[in-house]
């Protein structure tokens, strides 16, 4: 994990190519406005939003206020207080995007899909829940029904993300496969929720080879060894998936705003793309030689 001072200078070197660079793709309404600096930077505002899912902190405000506003007051000499802080939160979104993309992996040839449910509330609070309210929906899980959103995922063997998607927990998991399998190569593996034989017509066309598991009242597929080695290291995603939720914390029932479950979810994103030890599959050189011959 990298202390803040590391985070700071990583984010910041992002900031200072990217900032100027969205600043002159701005639409412009006519009217003139000020661009006046705040007391925080977007490096700062961001490193401190990120460093949360980076700590052990569960809560935000027990964060700002008990941690950074205490150990780190040096550091952010301009800090703000807390209810102005979540204030402006909502400004690093499209920054904290384009820093995901810039710390995304790249396809290996030997890619896991999965997805994982985002729940906004308990089940019981649904008919009272107004944040989400026509935004978030229900969905069915391996855990039952919940209400909310899914996270699709792609993730190589190195325990990489490539490709990450949002949608609402009624749109099935095929749906966007397609989209996130672009650029990818070679070998893409799912469980039985991807069986389709439509997708993995459309995949092969671009490349991809989608391997699944089967269904119980389904008869077994024939595939090479190597291909059913690597449906049973498919906990790597589910590892992952795990990890999102428990250590960078992207899932809990106390938003207050559509743009603060982006933000969280984004910044717990790539606190996990900045961690130093992640799920892997040890594979040689020669195994993976073995996977072209196959």
């Amino acid at each position: 994990m990298k202390n803040l001072v590391e985070l700071y200078c990583d984010v910041d070197d992002f900031c200072k190519v990217f900032i100027p660079q969205w600043q002159k793709q701005l639409l412009d309404d006519g009217t003139q406005k000020r661009r006046r600096d705040g007391r925080l930077t977007t490096s700062e505002v961001m490193t401190i939003v990120i460093g949360f899912h980076m700590s052990h902190y569960r809560d935000f405000k027990n964060y700002y206020l008990g941690y950074v506003s205490v150990v780190h007051k040096k550091a952010f000499p301009h800090l703000l207080s807390y209810t102005r802080f979540l204030a402006i939160m909502p400004r690093v979104i499209v920054p904290m995007c384009a820093y995901f993309t810039s710390l995304k992996g790249k396809p290996t040839g030997i890619e896991f899909i999965d997805s994982t449910s985002i729940k906004v509330c308990h089940s019981f609070r649904i008919p009272r829940h107004k944040t989400f309210d026509g935004i978030a929906q229900r969905g069915k899980g391996t855990m039952g029904w919940f209400y909310g959103f899914k996270l699709h995922l792609i993730v190589n063997y190195l325990g990489e993300i490539v490709a990450a998607k949002v949608t609402t927990a009624n749109v099935h998991d095929t749906r966007p496969v397609a989209e996130m399998a672009k650029g990818l190569t070679d070998k893409l593996y799912g469980d039985k929720g991807y069986l389709s034989k439509a997708l993995e017509a459309d995949l092969f066309e671009e490349g991809v080879t989608l391997i699944t598991t089967v269904r119980k009242n389904m008869k077994a597929k024939a595939l090479f060894l190597w291909d059913r080695a690597m449906l049973s290291k498919r906990f790597i995603i589910e590892t992952i998936n795990d990890q999102l939720k428990n250590i960078s914390f992207i899932e809990h029932s106390r938003h207050r705003s559509m743009n603060g479950f982006m933000l969280n979810l984004l910044a717990g994103l790539v606190a996990y793309c900045l961690k130093k030890d992640k799920p892997s599959l040890n594979l040689t050189d020669v195994e993976r030689n073995s996977m072209v011959i196959a």
